[in-house]
C-alpha cells in the first residue's frame, strides 16, 4: 500500500503472517509546555499505526531545535515523546536532530500488522455506519488558547484529547468488520472523509449535529477563533461538499484541523452498537460518537444535514 488513496501509512508485506507498517510525522509545537508538547507530537506519530489496524514496534526521534534556547526544554520534549512511546508498548531506538530557527518534533514509527487484517481508507460500503472515537475542535480550541480566550477547562480538554493514543480505540475494534479507517487530523474531518468516500466511490452522509465537539469550540468558532488551515480545508472540500442547510459555524468545526485526532471507523451497520459497547468498555478518556451513515454514490462526495 503507498500513496494511492492518501492512506495514513505505507505498509510492505513481509510474509504470509507479517506486514511493516511505516509512517513519519512531526511538527512545531502546538502548546506551551514542552513535555506535553513531546507527548502530543508522539500520539499523533503513532496514529498513524493505528489507523492501519497495527500496533507500534520501534520509532525515532526527529528533532529540529534551535541553539539558543535551553537544552532543558528539549529534554522536556524528548522525555514526553518517551513516555509515550513508552505508552504505545513499542521501543524508542535513538533518533536525528538538526539546528532549526524553530523547534519541530516527532517520530518516524514501524509498526506491524497481519496481511489480512490492514484497515484502509478505502472499501466504505453503502449502509455502513460512521463511528468516531475523539470529539474534534482542537484547532479552534489552540486558537483560543493562543488568543488568551480559552478557559481552563477548554485548555484542559484538547491537552487530553490530543495526547491520548489511538491503541484503545484500535483495540476495541479487534473482532469487528471494519471495512475503512482513518485517523482525523491537520485535512480535518470533511477533508479525510472525501478521501475516504472517493477512494471508496461512495458518498458520506453526516449529521453535523451528532459529532462529539470538545465542549466550548462551537462558541469559539461562533467568535471566528477559527485557524487558517480550516479556510483551507473547507475550500478543498467545498467541491465535493452538500452542505444542506446545516449552520456556518458547523462548516467551520468540521474543517478544522485536528492534532492527534481520533480514528473514523465504517462498520456495518450490525456490528455499530457492538463496536461502541466495546469502545467503552476499554475506557477511552474521549468522546465516541456516530457521526453517519455510507450511501451509494452520488453527486456529492459528502452530505451535510
Amino acid at each position: 500500500m503507498g500513496l494511492e488513496t492518501s492512506d495514513d501509512a505505507a505498509v510492505y508485506k513481509v510474509s504470509d503472517d507479517i506486514a511493516i507498517i511505516q509512517t513519519l510525522d512531526f511538527f512545531t509545537p502546538v502548546v506551551d509546555d514542552p513535555y506535553m508538547f513531546g507527548q502530543i507530537a508522539a500520539a499523533n506519530a503513532l496514529s498513524d499505526v493505528y489507523a492501519m489496524g497495527g500496533e507500534p514496534k520501534m520509532a525515532l526521534n526527529i528533532v529540529c531545535f534551535p541553539n539558543c534556547l535551553d537544552p532543558g526544554i528539549l529534554g522536556e520534549i524528548l522525555r514526553g515523546g518517551a513516555d509515550k512511546v513508552k505508552e504505545a508498548g513499542a521501543v524508542l531506538a535513538g533518533g536525528h536532530s538538526v539546528q532549526d530557527d524553530e523547534p519541530k518534533y516527532g517520530l518516524s514509527v514501524t509498526g506491524f500488522v497481519h496481511p489480512d487484517r490492514i484497515y484502509k481508507n478505502y472499501g466504505c460500503r453503502p449502509g455502513d455506519v460512521l463511528i468516531l472515537t475523539k470529539q474534534i475542535g482542537s484547532g479552534i480550541i489552540n486558537t483560543a488558547v493562543k488568543a488568551q480566550m480559552a478557559s481552563e477547562e477548554a485548555s484542559e480538554e484538547v491537552i487530553r484529547v490530543m495526547a491520548s493514543l489511538n491503541r484503545k480505540a484500535k483495540e476495541a475494534a479487534e473482532g469487528f468488520t471494519v471495512h475503512a479507517c482513518t485517523d482525523i487530523t491537520g485535512f480535518g474531518l470533511l477533508g479525510h472523509c472525501t478521501e475516504m468516500a472517493k477512494a471508496g466511490n461512495v458518498t458520506l452522509e453526516i449529521t453535523a449535529g451528532d459529532v462529539a465537539y470538545m465542549k466550548e469550540a462551537p462558541a469559539y468558532a461562533r467568535m471566528g477563533l477559527v485557524p487558517a488551515g480550516a479556510y483551507r480545508n473547507r475550500e478543498f472540500a467545498e467541491l465535493y461538499l452538500d452542505p444542506g442547510n446545516v449552520e456556518e459555524m458547523y462548516l467551520d468545526l468540521l474543517s478544522d484541523p485536528q492534532t492527534s485526532g481520533g480514528l473514523l471507523f465504517s462498520v456495518p451497520e450490525e456490528e455499530a452498537d457492538g463496536l461502541i459497547r466495546s469502545l467503552k468498555q476499554k475506557g477511552l478518556e474521549t468522546e465516541v460518537s456516530v457521526i453517519g451513515r455510507v450511501k451509494k454514490a452520488e453527486d456529492r462526495l459528502i452530505r451535510l444535514k
